[in-house]
C-alpha cells in the first residue's frame, strides 16, 4: 500500500472529494420558515402540536412535550419525578456535560457509573452505588447504541427507582421492537445543529404515562395547568416552550428521516462489521436486541498496545487520508472543572477506568452525516483505517 498521505504519500480520499454535508435541507424547510413567517403565528401553537404529534407517533410513544433543548428537557423530567435536594441520580460518565449537569441545576447530585465496551452504562455497576437516597437512573443511550434496559429496568423496579432516558443520540432506535425514550417512565431527545434530527435547537420529552406528561408540559409552560385558564399556574414551573419556527422545520426534517435513517443503519452497520476486522480497531459492537439501531455517532475505539501508535498519531494520520476523525470527549465528566471544583459532593476520589480510557486514550468518532454517504464512501472509510493501520508503527515518530 502506497506511503501515508502525512509523510508525502497520495491521501485515499482527496481534498476534493466531500462528504456529505449537514444539516440537509431544501424548500420544505424554507418553505416552512416562510410558511410560519407570513401566517404572523409565531408562538407555540397549532404546528408545535402537530410537531408533537408526528415525534410521539415516530418515537411509538403516546405522548410527546417539546421545549427549546435537550437539556432543558432533562431538567423538566428531573423536576417532574419530585427530585429533591441531595437525592442522587446515576448517571454514565462519558456523556455530553448535561445529562450530570441538569441533575445539579434541580439541587440533585450525579453518582458516576462506569460504562463498558457497548459504550453505555455497565448495569452490573449499577447496584453498588445505590443508597438511600438515590432517586433515578439516566441511562445515555450514547451514540445511538440503546442501553441494556432489560438490565436497569429490572435494577430500577427493585429499588424503586425512576427511569430517564437521555435519548438525546438515539431518534428512531428500538430495543426489542420498543422505540428509544418509551423504555422508562420517559425519554429525552435534542434536536440542536449536531443532531440527526434538527432545527438548530430544540428539544422534547416523550413517554407514555399521561400524568407525568401532563406534569412535563405545566413545568415546560410557565407551570399552566391543562385546564386551567391561561394565568393560573398550578406549580412553579419555567418557560422553556418551542415555537413555531422551530416545529415547522422539525416537520420538515421528519419527512426525510426515516429515508436518512436507513442509509445510516445500513452503512453503519457494513462499517462495524468491516472495520472489527482490522487489527487494533474496535467499533461499538452492534446487539441484536437492538431492533433499530440509531447513529449519531460512529464510535471506534483504538487500542494502542495492538495497533502499534497512539491514538492522537492515528488520528492525524487518518485525518491526513482525508477522514473527519475526531477524539471526542476529552474528560470524563467529573474531571470536568465545574465537578471537581464543586461543593456538593466530593468527585476527587471519583474513578471510572474505561470512561479514562476512552478520554485519554482509546475513543474516536465519525459523526453521523458521514453515514449518509454512498458504498463508495463507505470502502473509502474502511480503506482510510487499513492503511494507517498498516502503517501505524511509522507514526510513532510522528509529534502530535
Amino acid at each position: 500500500m502506497s506511503a501515508l498521505a502525512i509523510f508525502g504519500g497520495k491521501p485515499v480520499r482527496p481534498a476534493g472529494k466531500l462528504w456529505p454535508s449537514w444539516p440537509v435541507f431544501d424548500e420544505q424547510e424554507r418553505k416552512a420558515v416562510l410558511e410560519v413567517l407570513e401566517s404572523g403565528k409565531w408562538f407555540y401553537g397549532e404546528r408545535v402540536k402537530q410537531f408533537e404529534e408526528a415525534y410521539a407517533k415516530y418515537q411509538g410513544a403516546q405522548y410527546c412535550v417539546s421545549c427549546n433543548s435537550g437539556t432543558t428537557a432533562l431538567e423538566i423530567t428531573l423536576q417532574a419525578i419530585g427530585l429533591k435536594p441531595g437525592d442522587e441520580v446515576i448517571v454514565p460518565p462519558y456523556t455530553f456535560i448535561a445529562t450530570a449537569s441538569a441533575v445539579v441545576r434541580m439541587g440533585g447530585i450525579p453518582i458516576f457509573v462506569d460504562i463498558d465496551d457497548t459504550w453505555c452504562m455497565d448495569p452490573d455497576l449499577i447496584e453498588s452505588v445505590i443508597t438511600p437516597r438515590t432517586k433515578a437512573i439516566i441511562p445515555v443511550h450514547f451514540g445511538g447504541r440503546i442501553c441494556d434496559m432489560d438490565k436497569i429496568n429490572a435494577i430500577a423496579q427493585k429499588y424503586n427507582l425512576t427511569v430517564i432516558e437521555d435519548a438525546c443520540h438515539s431518534w428512531g432506535g428500538m430495543w426489542e421492537g420498543k422505540g428509544a425514550g418509551t423504555l422508562g417512565l420517559g425519554g429525552v431527545f435534542s434536536f440542536q445543529m449536531s443532531k440527526n434530527i434538527t432545527a438548530g435547537e430544540g428539544g422534547c420529552i416523550v413517554t407514555n404515562d399521561e400524568n407525568f406528561a401532563d406534569i412535563c408540559r405545566s413545568i415546560s409552560n410557565c407551570g399552566r395547568s391543562k385546564t386551567g385558564p391561561w394565568y393560573y399556574h398550578e406549580r412553579v414551573g419555567t418557560n422553556v416552550r418551542m415555537n413555531e419556527f422551530t416545529a415547522n422545520i422539525l416537520l420538515a426534517q421528519l419527512t426525510r428521516a426515516d429515508k436518512q435513517f436507513q442509509i445510516r443503519e445500513t452503512n453503519g452497520t457494513y462499517l462495524t462489521c468491516a472495520l472489527r476486522e482490522v487489527p487494533g480497531i474496535y467499533p461499538q459492537p452492534l446487539s441484536n436486541r437492538i431492533t433499530r439501531r440509531a447513529y449519531h455517532l460512529l464510535c471506534i475505539r483504538i487500542k494502542e498496545e495492538e495497533l502499534g501508535c497512539s491514538r492522537e498519531q492515528f488520528i492525524k494520520a487518518v485525518q491526513a487520508e482525508g477522514l473527519p476523525l475526531t477524539a471526542g470527549y476529552p474528560y470524563p465528566i467529573y474531571k470536568q472543572p465545574a465537578f471537581q471544583n464543586a461543593d456538593f459532593y466530593d468527585y476527587s476520589k471519583t474513578y471510572c477506568p474505561v470512561a479514562e480510557d476512552l478520554c485519554y486514550k482509546s475513543g474516536t468518532w465519525l459523526p453521523h452525516h458521514i453515514l449518509l454517504g454512498n458504498k463508495e464512501d463507505m470502502d473509502d472509510i474502511v480503506s482510510i483505517i487499513r492503511k494507517v493501520q498498516e502503517h501505524a508503527p511509522e507514526l510513532r515518530k510522528l509529534e502530535v
